[in-house]
């Protein structure tokens, strides 16, 4: 594979890239995931332990080894700009607080961008081995084998899926507020704790619908890609087309959409 960036590499080429990168955090995390770890908060934006920056060294590792002068955008480490159009988005550990009390519910989510536009989304989930890939315009897998979407077409036949913010303030009393509506219609709402997690089970079909609010590129690039490649519908809010610097995600099947951006969108009653 050339290392040179002047020239768009495939998304093909990228996945591959992504997916060996997204292993390597993945083996970090389980190699740590029932040790002792030094923890600090960061404000209003969760936790974060030693071993999210191990496994982002490790991760970032194998991506300059095979696009060197790629930019990245990371977690941890913020935002290393260059002069390439390629840029790798990164989250070494989504999840963080559910890794720190042994909850299963953890990922490495990686995506790939060129020009500003996401080419390929690798998010694996170590506990399970199982590796979710988005490539544009040639589908989403698990574990090698295509995925699509749910086809559930009633709210009231919906399992549905959501995250909340860290902050105790008025963020969170809208996001109840949203979360108690939905739970009045839908079948059932789950709140795992992982909005890339939250993206890949919404692409493979076993969520109908996710949102959520106060979120970073790092957490959805991936998961956006991946659940638009499996034949979902990925917006803001408003029912703008999904950007990476969104800060709110609607993501769903595509046919209970319009229902769930009316209800997710409701000023606070």
């Amino acid at each position: 594979m050339s290392k040179k960036s002047d020239k768009a590499p495939t998304p093909d080429q990228l996945a591959k890239v992504l997916i060996t990168a997204a292993k390597a955090g993945g083996a970090v995390l389980l190699n740590h995931f029932n040790k002792k770890r030094i923890i600090r908060e960061k404000v209003d934006a969760g936790l974060v332990t030693q071993i999210d920056v191990a496994s982002e060294k490790a991760i970032i590792k194998i991506l300059k080894k095979n696009f060197p002068d790629f930019s990245i955008l990371t977690e941890e480490e913020g935002s290393h700009v260059s002069q390439s159009a390629g840029r790798w988005i990164i989250d070494p550990l989504d999840g963080t607080t559910n890794y720190i009390h042994r909850f299963p519910m953890f990922c490495v989510s990686l995506a790939a961008e060129w020009a500003g536009e996401v080419l390929a989304g690798v998010i694996y989930h170590p506990v399970l081995k199982d590796v979710y890939v988005g490539i544009k315009g040639k589908g989403a897998f698990l574990n090698g084998k295509k995925i699509s979407v749910s086809g559930t077409e009633k709210i009231s036949d919906s399992l549905l899926t959501t995250g909340f913010t860290y902050r105790k303030d008025q963020w969170l009393t809208e996001e109840m507020g949203a979360f108690e509506d939905l739970s009045k219609v839908a079948r059932a709402i789950r709140r795992p704790g992982s909005a890339a997690l939250d993206l890949a089970y919404t692409a493979r079909g076993v969520f109908d619908g996710f949102w959520e609010r106060r979120l970073s590129p790092w957490d959805i690039a991936a998961g956006a890609l991946i659940v638009q490649e499996a034949g979902g519908q990925v917006t803001n809010f408003k029912g703008d087309s999904f950007k990476v610097e969104s800060t709110e995600i609607l993501a769903s099947n595509g046919k209970l959409h319009g229902e769930l951006l009316d209800r997710v969108s409701r000023p606070l009653r």
